[in-house]
């Protein structure tokens, strides 16, 4: 029999089924998996399984993430948003109240993510390149509490600049996951890391985590940073 308990982290939860421990998310779409992940009911409740193999977010909170700035309520910008499978547990966590605006530029991902967002009021698609902030500041309203990134670009720390500096204010966050293999597939790993966390400390960023997600995700750094003064 399965029991789930609240995470540390508001919206997320501990899913425990015998001697197996899982994260989890209160599912806002009761009924539908998203991505095959198992469905539990507590309840009148429904909490979907997060695998941290299958998402760098979880993967982090797994491997001690301190700070969970996606909260209950939260406006997240989510750069790289794939087909939808972390996005879908951050709509969960961040519920009715918050949104996710979701960007992706490759067309096959970007159908399964708009998909997904017609049974979820709180994703909106929008299928721009997270390159070019400025292309699509008309379809965000407001300014943004978190910016996620999860891109497969060579400047990777500027793209996530670039973003910050356009929707965010002073106290906001941003929540990078680096592929090091995407940057440079030559360069030792710690080099690549290094340089592009030096870069979000010469923009202006506190970097205030560096996790490394081995074994979970290979070759991937996430970084968690915030603003706390003007981003160059």
């Amino acid at each position: 029999m399965s029991t789930v308990a609240p995470h540390k982290f508001a919206g997320v939860y501990t899913s425990t089924d015998g001697e197996y421990t899982s994260l989890s998310t209160k599912s806002l779409v009761p009924g539908v998996s998203v991505y095959g992940e198992k469905l539990v009911n507590v309840g009148q409740d429904e909490f979907r399984i997060w695998s941290p193999r299958r998402s760098k977010l979880a993967a982090a909170i797994k491997k001690g993430l301190a700070e969970m700035p996606i909260q209950p309520g939260s406006k997240v910008l989510y750069l790289g948003a794939a087909s939808g499978t972390t996005v879908s547990h951050c709509s969960d966590i961040v519920g009715k109240g918050g949104v996710i605006y979701a960007v992706e530029f490759a067309p096959r991902s970007a159908r399964d993510l708009v998909q997904l967002a017609a049974s979820r009021t709180n994703v909106i698609p929008i299928i721009e390149d997270a390159r070019h902030p400025t292309r699509y500041a008309p379809l965000v309203s407001g300014p943004i509490d978190v910016i996620y990134q999860d891109v497969a670009q060579p400047n990777q720390a500027t793209i996530l600049c670039e973003n910050l500096k356009t929707f965010c204010s002073f106290g906001a966050w941003g929540m990078l996951a680096i592929k090091a293999r995407s940057i440079d597939s030559a360069t030792s790993l710690d080099k690549v890391y290094n340089k592009e966390i030096a870069e979000l400390d010469r923009r202006g960023l506190d970097v205030v985590e560096n996790i490394d997600l081995e074994p979970l995700e290979r070759d991937h750094r996430f970084v968690v940073c915030r603003v706390t003064e003007d981003v160059t």
